[in-house]
């Protein structure tokens, strides 16, 4: 058996060091060609101006499709090989590359599986690219409450029961969308959700944008092997790509992998960028082969960064023990989230002190916490900088008593009045956003980051959504209302 095992170890690391797209587009781009094709730029001759910036040889690979390269839309050579290399990487049937980001991934992954009023149940704590393919597909969506942790003025994952108990209410459901890890890093019982969604045939979407690391990550489980039917991962935000490249991974016969191709392709741009697919087919290499390497090093060094910064200080941080103690749910401890409000300090100001003080840019602010998202290549170094930052803050900023901030959680749905796609298709009327309670909203409002929607098209909007609408404008002004200025909103015409 360990012969076999170690015979397997061995193909798959010889086979993950190919990088097959990567490696066609450098030969390309050394080659003495003169262009009469696009893009424009012609391989950046005559003294381009980018050239000084990024290098002539990245505007050489800045091509366009062609037989040697193939065509992310039909793949038939250096793409589809690097396409089943990241399968096996991943241990999926087939993956997809997205130059699109993994909004583009939601959106196929949601009108793959659903028609008009098809039922899908959704975590409230989505992504706005969520909301954005329920209205495309014409899909009646189904809320469930994520686990609200007030202590850290977040919101984890859904709950195994409460997914349960929407699967249960909701029989005929067609998918079921889970956040797995959320930005915040909790993992719920993913494993146990797809077994109850399959039990009834319902199909298990995952939006895994901050999980592409999973696979690699020492005692976490990933979505693929959780039993997910459909994934999308942000490689860029995790796995080490170019920022708006992702993947698709599709581990189900209940869609034809022809079927999956036809919806990308619908959505997807046709002068796909050789940049961001090269950076895929080469960081599934990096972290197929090094990725588990090199976070088993750096976690003991982020658990000491942790213990230090704690140390006779104010501050907390988010842990696994907490997370599964409180909530029943894994975390990633990549995720690096800081409690602040005791320093009389709110999420948002230590953010701003980190980036204008110390040259440190943070992922995000919540009203208590800051938020660091930790990569295979941070270092001692970069940690070191980080806790050495927050200790001087405190010192030099933090207040006397704590800040109790009020509670802007979403403790209760809103009312769906019809589906996203029917009020879209209403007559609307531009309001001022503080006079909307009441009204059927035609328009998505999204904090971000990480873009989860206050109130989307189709719902009564209520006293809580201007409420939090208000507490973010005032605080950060990082509230957008999806199709107008600040302050209004569009509704539906004549809906008192």
């Amino acid at each position: 058996m360990l012969v076999v095992e170690r015979v397997v170890a061995d193909e798959f690391v010889t086979t993950q060091q190919r990088t097959p797209l990567y490696d066609a587009l450098v030969s390309y781009a050394k080659k003495d060609i003169t262009p009469f094709d696009v893009p424009g730029h012609k391989r950046g001759i005559d003294d381009h101006p980018l050239n000084d910036t990024l290098g002539e040889m990245t505007l050489r690979m800045d091509a366009n499709s062609m037989q040697e390269l193939d065509l992310l839309s039909h793949p038939e050579s250096v793409i589809k090989e690097a396409h089943r290399l990241a399968a096996q990487a991943f241990d999926a049937d087939e993956a997809y590359f997205l130059v699109n980001g993994t909004t583009v991934g939601i959106l196929a992954m949601i009108l793959a599986t659903c028609k008009q009023n098809d039922t899908i149940l959704v975590p409230r704590n989505c992504h706005k690219s969520v909301m954005n393919g329920i209205l495309l597909s014409g899909a009646k969506p189904v809320f469930i409450q994520p686990e609200i942790d007030e202590k850290f003025g977040i919101a984890h994952g859904i709950s195994v029961d409460s997914a349960k108990k929407a699967l249960v209410e909701n029989p005929h459901a067609k998918a079921i969308l889970v956040t797995y890890p959320t930005y915040f890093g909790a993992m719920n019982g993913l494993k146990k959700i797809c077994e109850l969604a399959h039990e009834q045939n319902t199909i298990v979407l995952v939006d895994s944008a901050h999980g592409a690391h999973l696979t690699v990550l020492p005692e976490a489980l990933d979505a693929i092997k959780a039993g997910a039917d459909l994934v999308v991962l942000s490689m860029h935000k995790t796995g080490g790509s170019l920022t708006q490249s992702s993947l698709l991974l599709q581990k189900t016969t209940l869609i034809p992998s022809n079927h999956m191709q036809k919806v990308i392709n619908m959505l997807q741009t046709t002068s796909a960028s050789y940049l961001l697919m090269s950076s895929l087919d080469v960081a599934r290499k990096e972290l197929a082969l090094f990725g588990r390497e090199r976070f088993e090093a750096l976690k003991p060094v982020v658990m000491q960064a942790i213990e230090i910064l704690e140390i006779n200080s104010r501050y907390e941080v988010l842990k696994s023990d907490y997370v599964n103690k409180k909530f029943k749910q894994g975390y990633d401890w990549t995720k690096l989230v800081i409690r602040v409000n005791d320093l009389g300090l709110t999420g948002f100001e230590v953010y701003t002190l980190l980036k204008k003080h110390y040259g440190i840019q943070a992922e995000l602010a919540e009203g208590y916490v800051v938020m660091c998202v930790i990569s295979y290549k941070d270092s001692e170094q970069s940690l070191t900088k980080l806790v050495h930052a927050l200790k001087d803050i405190e010192q030099r900023f933090a207040k006397q008593q704590p800040i109790h901030l009020p509670n802007v959680l979403n403790e209760k749905m809103n009312e769906l009045a019809m589906t996203p796609q029917q009020a879209s298709q209403q007559l609307h009327e531009t309001i001022n956003i503080y006079e909307a309670i009441g009204r059927i909203s035609a328009d998505s409002i999204m904090i971000y980051p990480p873009g989860i929607p206050l109130v989307i098209p189709g719902e009564v909007i209520s006293p809580r959504v201007l409420q939090v609408y208000d507490f973010y404008s005032r605080n950060i002004g990082n509230v957008l209302v999806e199709t107008q200025e600040k302050h209004q909103i569009l509704v539906l015409k004549g809906d008192r």
